[in-house]
Order: C-alpha cells, then structure tokens, then sequence
C-alpha cells in the first residue's frame, strides 16, 4: 500500500509539474520538425552566422531565413522550457532519478545549440550536422523519460500486476530504431536521399557508390524495424487488450507503415519538403514510442 500510495501522492500534488513535463516533451517533437524543415527546405546556411542572425535578434523573416531563424526562435524556446523543467523537479520531484533526468536534459539541450552553432559556424558538415541530429533524438527521449516518470500513468503501472514482459525484445526495438533514424540522417546530410530515385525497386542496390549503399541501408533499416515491430506485437499477444503493452504495441503496428509510406513519398514526391520533414518527425515519434513501450516493460 505505501508503494503504491507514494506515485499518486505525488501526481496529486504535482498536477501542473506533470503537465508542463508533457508540453516540454511534445514541444521537443514539435522542435526536431522545425529542424527537419530546415534540412528539406536547403536553409541550413540561410543565416551565416551564430548566434546572432545576420548581426540582430530578429533579422527579416523571408525565404531560408524564416526556416532558419524561426528553428532557432523554437530552439530558444524549447531550451528555456527545458531549464524550467529542471529547476521544478530539482524543487518538487521526490524521486532522485528524476531530477537527474532534468538536468540530463539541459546538458543535452545545451549541447544541441553549441552543436547547431557549429554546424553553420562550419558551414554545413556532415559529421556535426549528424552529431546534431543524433543528439536531438536522445534530448526527445530524455523528456519522454521524463513525462513517462512523472505521469499519473506510471503510478498506476507500478501498481499492476508483475507479468512476463519482454524486456530485452523491447529495448532492443528502442536501439534498432535510434539505429535507423542515424543512418536516415547520414543520408540526409550525404544528401543521397534521392540516391535510389525509384521505390520500392530495385531490390539490389545499382551501384555500390556510398550515397546508394547509405540509401539501400536506409531501406533495409526500414524493413528490420518493421518486422521487429511485428515480432514483438505477436509476442504481446498474450497480455490482454487493454495492457499498456498491447496497446503501445497496436499504435507501432499502426505507426511504422505510416512511415515507410511517407519514406516512399519522399523519393515520389523528389524530397518534397512538408513530406520529408514529416517523415522524419514521425521517425521520432516511433522512437518515442519505442522507449515508452520499454518502459513500461
């Protein structure tokens, strides 16, 4: 009883805590669009400078500019949320892990701007470029950890039953599909997006140039994060419908052909920008989901 009593004490008392946690979250979701905007849209250098913008806090916004310094104006904001969240769980939250988590997300929010400054600062590079995108998708997860944690859910999961949840299989899931979303933005910054320009042919790469075997890994990627998704709804099939489990599992099922859909019309549409964009935010909504269903586990 004391066990169980504590989460809900402290998800009575912190309703708006656990609120703003969610806001952060889906803001954070929100922000990697804004980013993936800029990549599709070729803005990455429509402002040549950092951290100021063309020399002012708020240049015109025209052309590049507006993808450019508008994820910027988002990034600001998010980054401030971000310290705001810290601060209230160094201040509130009862559980230790939780306030480690809120400064673990600053740290990384910090590090995402000093990474995007030096992505225009050097004019674009690959490695940076993808270091940024690899480290926004680990900054989405720390605040989904930290929504998850500091959800009225999570006091009502610890309360059930124990069951034999697939532990291994389910964050193996979360590794797999962090695995593919980097090699999507390997692609993305070798821009080999279009390296195969046809979909879903050919089923053998055509040549062995970096750009196509990036792609064609891309793709293969696509298909082993689906059939581990498939695995693992099968294996929860055992719990009943209405489990968190089966039910996280049931909106990946769902989720995962929405994405390759969209990864099929990005090379359809030639990379069009709304689309590509939107394949990658839901590429990060798949991880999100990914972790929340090992958590749960």
């Amino acid at each position: 009883m004391h066990e169980t009593a504590r989460p809900r004490d402290f998800e009575s008392a912190q309703p708006w805590l656990r609120r703003f946690t969610k806001l952060v979250a889906g803001s954070t979701l929100f922000l990697i669009f804004a980013g993936a905007m800029v990549t599709s849209t070729g803005s990455g250098l429509a402002v040549p400078d950092w951290p100021l913008s063309y020399g002012m806090l708020m240049p015109p916004m025209v052309g590049g500019i507006f993808y450019e310094h508008g994820h910027r104006m988002i990034a600001a904001t998010v980054g401030f949320l971000t310290v705001i969240q810290a601060i209230w769980l160094q201040a509130r939250a009862r559980k230790k892990f939780l306030r480690i988590l809120g400064w673990s997300s600053l740290g990384a929010v910090i590090g995402q701007g000093v990474l995007g400054g030096l992505t225009v600062l050097f004019l674009l590079p690959p490695a940076i470029s993808i270091a940024h995108a690899g480290l926004a998708q680990i900054f989405l997860c720390l605040n989904v950890s930290i929504a998850f944690f500091a959800s009225q859910w999570f006091g009502q999961i610890q309360a059930m039953e124990k069951a034999d949840a697939p532990v291994a299989g389910t964050t193996a899931l979360v590794l797999l599909v962090y695995a593919q979303i980097l090699i999507g933005a390997l692609m993305r910054h070798l821009d080999a997006g279009l390296a195969i320009p046809t979909f879903p042919m050919p089923l053998i790469p055509p040549s062995a140039s970096l750009a196509v075997i990036v792609n064609y890994a891309h793709r293969i990627g696509a298909i082993v994060v689906a059939l581990s998704v498939i695995a693992l709804f099968i294996r929860l099939l055992r719990f009943d419908a209405r489990h968190p489990l089966r039910q996280i599992a049931t909106l990946l099922l769902i989720l995962v052909p929405v994405q390759i859909m969209l990864g099929a019309y990005t090379v359809w549409s030639g990379k069009q920008p709304v689309i590509t964009s939107m394949h990658v935010v839901t590429g990060a909504f798949t991880l999100a989901l990914s972790l929340i269903l090992a958590l749960v586990a």
